[in-house]
């Protein structure tokens, strides 16, 4: 039996204490968590935004704390009866475990085609020391249930506080990133939040996290700060740029041999930056740390792009190399001097929750908001197109007033 340490409090800049119980200061305590320490929450935010240092170490002590307080509010409100102890210490484990297989520089070698983090993060919860100590807490069953909730396949009634349109990630990070970069916009009204979690019984008899009709305008505030954070912090379009660049890198160094994808899966942010400037066969990595960034060539916002726009472009990475070095080319740029930047996420607004309404009855908030209530989902597409913008990004100064010829193959 793993011998656990004493619950421990620490000091968190957004959140204030957070309280550890001890299989939480355990999971901390072991290389696969301590590794986050060295791992950005935002990746090359911090080259636009100085503040935007912070980690994937405390954004899951984040998630951690908000997940005890919401079953705690939960607990107060009789909705946890019938699910037993080990179900709601799987959610905790699982909010403060999320990120464990985290890629450095954030999402950006996900969207280069790399396997999704929550999948490595699943495996990782059964190897080293991490694996001995949440078998010895509850065996494999445990494992299984914590790998289920990060990788969005539970069917716990309480997952939806670790995957979903609601979950105590989004908070966390939307509320943290927002703070460290030293924005106004992701504020979102937290207490109202928590305040207003229910588990709500579906048609079929199954229960699901939901929220009281009373927590709506707080919801709003959610989806908002997010849209807010999108436009203005992620989509940024120096952030962009360094990311792209940053995904060049990765793929011609995969590509020419020099770095395995095992040592970019175990890589933080630091070992990730030597690798490649001592790999990197283009010498984009260089720059990058230098903060030589490409320059816009051409911005649009998604309303002036074609509608039926080539899917390639988002999610394809070796055909959109392919166009990119076409168009150098055609700018008379050298291989891997033009960089397109069309990024995706469809599910930025996105909301499917049950609502438990003031007179007792359960309503469905999804994408078409409900009469009367909730309108921000019913624009969530003009918002996202709002935010969404199609760049070109060159290594010298060169101006296009139209989308090439090069992207339409």
């Amino acid at each position: 039996m793993t011998r656990l340490p004493a619950g421990e409090i620490i000091r968190d800049p957004l959140w204030d204490n957070i309280r550890l119980e001890p299989a939480a200061a355990a999971a901390i305590d072991t290389p696969t968590y301590q590794r986050l320490r060295y791992v950005r929450q935002l990746g090359h935010a911090f080259l636009v935004y100085p503040g935007a240092t912070h980690t994937r170490f405390e954004h899951g002590l984040g998630a951690y704390h908000l997940a005890r307080l919401a079953l705690a509010r939960l607990r107060d409100c009789g909705d946890l009866d019938g699910i037993d102890e080990t179900e709601c210490l799987a959610v905790r484990l699982a909010a403060l475990l999320h990120d464990i297989g985290h890629y450095p520089f954030s999402h950006a070698l996900e969207e280069a085609g790399l396997p999704g983090h929550e999948s490595l993060g699943a495996r990782r919860l059964h190897e080293g020391a991490l694996g001995d100590l949440l078998r010895s807490l509850g065996g494999e069953r445990l494992v299984q249930a914590v790998a289920d909730l990060i990788e969005g396949t539970s069917t716990s009634p309480v997952a939806g506080l670790v995957s979903g349109s609601l979950d105590l990630d989004k908070i966390d990070y939307l509320s943290r990133d927002a703070r460290m970069c030293g924005v106004p916009y992701g504020v979102v009204d937290v207490d109202r939040l928590l305040a207003s979690l229910t588990l709500v019984e579906r048609p079929d008899g199954r229960r699901e996290v939901g929220v009281h009709e009373k927590g709506i305008s707080a919801l709003e505030s959610l989806l908002f700060a997010k849209y807010q954070m999108y436009r203005n912090v992620y989509w940024h379009h120096a952030v962009r740029a360094a990311t792209c660049m940053f995904k060049r890198a990765v793929l011609a160094a995969l590509g020419a041999g020099a770095i395995e994808l095992a040592e970019i899966e175990a890589a933080t942010d630091g070992t990730m930056d030597a690798l490649l400037i001592a790999r990197d066969p283009t010498g984009i990595a260089a720059a990058i740390r230098e903060r030589r960034l490409y320059k816009r060539a051409l911005d649009l916002p998604a309303s002036q792009v074609p509608e039926d726009s080539p899917e390639w472009w988002w999610n394809d990475p070796e055909r959109l190399m392919r166009a990119e070095d076409a168009l150098a080319a055609e700018l008379d740029l050298p291989v891997g001097g033009v960089l397109i930047d069309y990024p995706e996420r469809t599910s930025m607004l996105q909301v499917n929750l049950p609502l438990l309404t003031r007179a007792g009855g359960v309503d469905r908030l999804t994408d078409a908001g409900r009469p009367g209530e909730l309108g921000l989902p019913r624009v969530a597409e003009e918002l996202y197109r709002s935010a969404r913008r199609l760049r070109i990004f060159t290594s010298e100064p060169r101006r296009l007033s139209e989308i090439p010829d090069a992207m339409r193959l």
